[in-house]
């Protein structure tokens, strides 16, 4: 019998390189560099840490809704699917679909980081014979082609999970979710993981957790800028910084300067004041009735919502029209 094998699709993405975001990013005032910069191989390490500790409910959580209500989502997409998903990662979470939904057809992950996404689809495939694995090297927030399946597919359906969502703006978000109901045109459907507002106390101990990983995987983004850019960042001299904004709903992290100071990266020098911050990342949080009301702005249709047990998190089923 001959082993499944996955089909790699690479879109050769268009991708802002590192050194000039950095530096773009230093420029700006404030000082900015995109949350997608933290994660080479200590970075991801770091991330993976993160979700196992007692603080960071969102990846419990929302595993813990997949697997108590994978056959009840598996129902309403219903048989011989071909699944999308957006920034899929290692492709955990969509296993308890995998087992639950009747006789899928395909599976196509999407994410920008080739060898790291051919690997893990090559994993799959051969854990699941029967299904069609294709994986496409995307920029997902923007558009992109999917391969047909060689077997004809009953219905669409894409995962967009772990609150990614969150990491948009609101514009950007809307924008994606059009982008994703153009796609599910004519009854598909998307999965959405989206965390929610809760007790600013619970969300402040999820971002600064008691044994520093966090910022840990915050400095971390310093400590890669020196090593591959020729940085002269001190990480002594910057200190990690998240809150929750409740204006903007949102927790942001950032990075202080301890101390007036100036840095160089790439044969470039930059000046930092006492207390300037160099913002890391944005994560939204939402209310239910909000959620739906982006999606419904955006072309879906909301059909039903999941809860973890402490209402922490929720999974959206979003139906195209």
């Amino acid at each position: 019998m001959l082993q499944n094998a996955a089909r790699l699709v690479d879109l050769a993405p268009e991708v802002v390189s590192f050194r000039d975001a950095v530096l773009y990013g230093l420029a700006r005032t404030p000082k900015s560099i995109p949350p997608m910069y933290f994660y080479d191989a200590k970075g991801s390490a770091l991330f993976e840490a993160i979700c196992r500790l007692p603080e960071y409910y969102p990846t419990r959580a929302e595993t813990a809704i997949l697997q108590r209500h994978a056959s009840d989502i598996a129902g309403r997409i219903g048989p011989a699917a071909h699944l999308i998903e957006y920034g899929s990662g290692g492709l955990q979470k969509v296993r308890p679909l995998l087992v639950a939904l009747e006789a899928p057809v395909a599976y196509a992950p999407v994410d920008i980081s080739a060898e790291h996404l051919e690997a893990a689809a090559q994993r799959l495939a051969t854990e699941y014979p029967a299904l069609e694995v294709t994986a496409i090297v995307a920029d997902y927030s923007r558009p992109f082609s999917v391969p047909t399946p060689q077997r004809p597919a009953r219905t669409r359906a894409a995962l967009f999970l772990g609150s990614t969502i969150g990491n948009f703006a609101p514009d950007e978000a809307l924008s994606f979710l059009r982008q994703a109901a153009r796609r599910l045109a004519g009854g598909g459907c998307l999965l959405l993981g989206a965390d929610l507002r809760k007790d600013p106390a619970r969300l402040h101990a999820a971002y600064n957790d008691a044994a520093g990983v966090t910022a840990e995987f915050n400095l971390n983004l310093l400590t890669r800028i020196n090593r591959e850019l020729g940085g002269s960042f001190d990480l002594a001299a910057f200190a990690h910084y998240a809150f929750y904004n409740p204006g903007l709903s949102r927790i942001e992290m950032h990075l202080i300067s301890r101390r007036a100071q100036r840095v160089s990266v790439a044969g470039r020098s930059f000046c930092f004041s006492e207390g300037e911050s160099l913002h890391t990342e944005n994560s939204y949080k939402f209310t239910v009735e909000g959620m739906q009301d982006v999606a419904r702005r955006a072309g879906f249709e909301p059909e039903d919502v999941w809860f973890d047990e402490e209402r922490l998190f929720s999974l959206h089923l979003l139906r195209a029209a």
